[in-house]
């Protein structure tokens, strides 16, 4: 079925079609219990560290709130895009409405946002806990955590409501087929009947800001960090140095290194392909990989999770 052809006379407030992963229908099938087996895992593994860190009262503490708050993070980041794409996987029409096309674009996008900012404050706890560690039960107290994971996702949630609603008034022309498995700035802003290239700059640049700010300033606390290790020459400093921080450097590598491909040039530039492949793996591989990547290297972790799913 051809797909372009069928749905060339929809009005804009009809909907868009999301191609996603074309293919015949044994090979759909075979996708969606792959990425539904995927999705599963997701939220068991970061829902075992909720529960690990809710449930020990040796995890109560500013690093492993802030680690449970961000795995709740992932499971709704990837809430808000995998359980469409499993049923365009069994759907025939493979449509998607207009206000749900929309309302998936924001919440996606903020929720990346708001974890761009997670990353940042994970990044300030740590710093405080190896740089200033006298002074930091008394900097990094309760209150000044809750207020930290509010502001993120506050921050986070009114960062894009401007460039969507503009994005939404734009007209849709041709068979409003989207060539993602998502409704993405990219995708979107090809459809339009016009080029829009101020929205697509907005878009682009704010992106960038909220990409690029939180990165730099992760780059630069673990410059201090380092440099604060350096100066002490104790294999034991280093070794916790590298146990506190290296499984949150390998996901903000993994996360910021993607996201960057994908959105440091003009959203509509890119090739379907790539888009596909980049957006999946910062979308869902990351969100599967990060609870492995925080409980391998910590031991606490580690221990809690083994009891916690019986192991």
């Amino acid at each position: 079925m051809n797909v372009s052809n069928t749905y060339n006379n929809f009005s804009d407030t009809d909907g868009f079609i999301l191609l996603g992963f074309p293919c015949s229908r044994d090979f759909q099938i075979l996708l969606f219990i792959l990425f539904f087996i995927i999705y599963i895992m997701i939220l068991i593994g970061n829902g075992s560290i909720i529960c690990a860190v809710r449930w020990d009262k040796r995890l109560h503490n500013p690093m492993y709130i802030l680690l449970a708050n961000f795995s709740f993070l992932e499971i709704w980041y990837v809430t808000s895009t995998v359980p469409n794409m499993l049923v365009n996987f069994l759907s025939k029409t493979k449509m998607i409405s207009f206000s749900a096309c929309f309302l998936q674009f924001y919440f996606f996008f903020s929720l990346g946002g708001t974890e761009c900012f997670f990353l940042a404050i994970m990044a300030f706890d740590r710093y405080l806990a190896i740089c200033r560690p006298l002074h930091y039960p008394t900097i990094m107290t309760g209150h000044l955590c809750i207020c930290l994971v509010v502001s993120c996702w506050v921050v986070g949630f009114l960062w894009y409501p401007v460039p969507i609603i503009l994005i939404s008034q734009l007209s849709f022309c041709g068979s409003k087929v989207i060539d993602h498995f998502l409704c993405d700035s990219g995708p979107l802003l090809a459809l339009t009947c016009t080029k829009a290239p101020l929205i697509e700059f907005s878009c682009t640049i704010l992106t960038a800001l909220i990409l690029f700010g939180p990165f730099l300033y992760i780059m630069g606390t673990y410059a201090l960090v380092l440099r604060a290790v350096l100066r002490v020459p104790s294999g034991a400093r280093w070794h916790k140095a590298l146990s506190t921080c290296g499984s949150h450097f390998t996901v903000v590598s993994l996360f910021c290194g993607s996201v960057m491909v994908m959105y440091v040039m003009p959203t509509s530039s890119h090739d379907a392909g790539t888009q596909k492949a980049v957006t999946l793996f910062y979308s869902v591989v990351t969100p599967l990989l990060n609870p492995f990547i925080y409980s391998l290297r910590n031991n606490e972790m580690k221990d809690d999770l083994r009891k916690f799913l019986g192991i």
